[in-house]
């Protein structure tokens, strides 16, 4: 297509052929493994900027603006959604693909789609899901049948691997160097963004954090972000990196376990953060009981009816938002079992 003027017109051939000069490491488009259903090739998008566009039009990432992070219900309005979080993954994912050559659209596509099998309430929901679910029930998991079962969105398998594996709990960890760069951006948005809501609502002060953590990494917010960033793209350029992975440099390595390990005992153990977790728990557990003895209240919608009957209610009430259960839960049962959610941060 001839384009005289401003302009130069990008097709999906182009974009495709503009990865050959992405670093050896990067997945490129052309060579992925496909989709579980084939279908014709975009003329302007690669496949992989397709599986981005999908997810930011899927319903349930919409409704992360309405899940937990860290703090249930909070009131002030600056708190980390896992939108908002969801959002910073991307950013910090995209920085280190950028930094090292890798494929930034298949980064952005992972992070994007990385928290999308969260329950409500954030973790609290995987304690109250466990035992309903042989092996017990992980959002990560439940973020793949997302994408491929309840939305049918058809995704390649390298962002369905990503979303797999984006947790360091998971074996084995992702396939690509892409996937490794969203799991140390989920880990770098989290620290450094939930240590500063946490210093927001009065749980811990500055000071409070580790020595190492604050000489390594700075006050949390952009600066923490910033130098995590550096780090990961340190070790991983580092000649001593021999197995060729996104890692990050050893000595900021001790000092990001030691703020997580701070992180889990100081702020996500905290009363101010959990103090509420029995009646998370209950309300989850109440909502689940409730929809298995009337499943009929499944909207067909949202309904795998190849499914069994305890995974089909596990579906439901495991993509619900905080507000959406809190409100269900509310018109079913007596109000005042939850009034003591009442939002806890001004």
């Amino acid at each position: 297509m001839s384009t005289p003027g401003p302009f130069r017109f990008t097709d999906r051939a182009a974009r495709e052929a503009a990865e050959d000069q992405l670093a050896p490491a990067a997945t490129r488009a052309v060579a992925s493994r496909g989709r579980v259903r084939p279908e014709p090739e975009d003329p302007l998008r690669t496949a992989f900027e397709r599986d981005r566009d999908r997810i930011l039009h899927a319903k349930a990432f919409r409704r992360l603006k309405h899940k937990t992070q860290v703090f249930l219900n909070p009131d002030g309005d600056h708190f980390v959604t896992r939108l908002t979080h969801t959002l910073q993954v991307t950013q910090v994912a995209r920085s280190l693909a950028r930094a090292l050559g890798l494929n930034e659209t298949l980064a952005e596509a992972i992070a994007l789609a990385h928290d999308v099998g969260h329950s409500p309430f954030g973790h609290l929901g995987e304690d109250a899901l466990e035992p309903y679910v042989p092996g017990g029930w992980h959002h990560a998991a439940q973020g793949v049948r997302i994408v491929e079962v309840l939305e049918h969105l058809n995704l390649t398998w390298e962002v369905r691997d990503g979303v797999r594996s984006h947790s360091w709990k998971i074996d084995p960890p992702p396939s690509t160097r892409e996937g490794e760069c969203v799991r140390y951006a989920d880990r770098i948005g989290y620290l450094s963004h939930d240590a500063l809501d946490a210093i927001r609502a009065g749980v811990i002060e500055l000071g409070d954090l580790p020595v190492g953590a604050r000489d390594a990494f700075g006050a949390p917010g952009s600066e923490m972000v910033g130098r995590m960033i550096a780090a990961v793209v340190e070790g991983s350029l580092s000649p001593e990196n021999t197995a060729g992975a996104v890692v990050m440099a050893p000595g900021p390595l001790v000092a990001m376990h030691e703020l997580r390990a701070f992180m889990f005992e100081r702020v996500y153990a905290s009363e101010t953060a959990a103090g509420q977790k029995h009646v998370a728990i209950d309300v989850i557990r109440r909502l689940v009981d409730h929809h298995l003895a009337h499943p009929e209240l499944i909207p067909a919608s949202y309904r795998d009816s190849e499914a069994d009957a305890v995974t089909q209610v596990v579906d439901y009430v495991s993509g619900m938002t905080d507000r959406f259960a809190l409100a269900m839960h509310d018109r079913l049962f007596d109000a005042d079992a939850t009034s003591q959610m009442t939002p806890l941060l001004g």
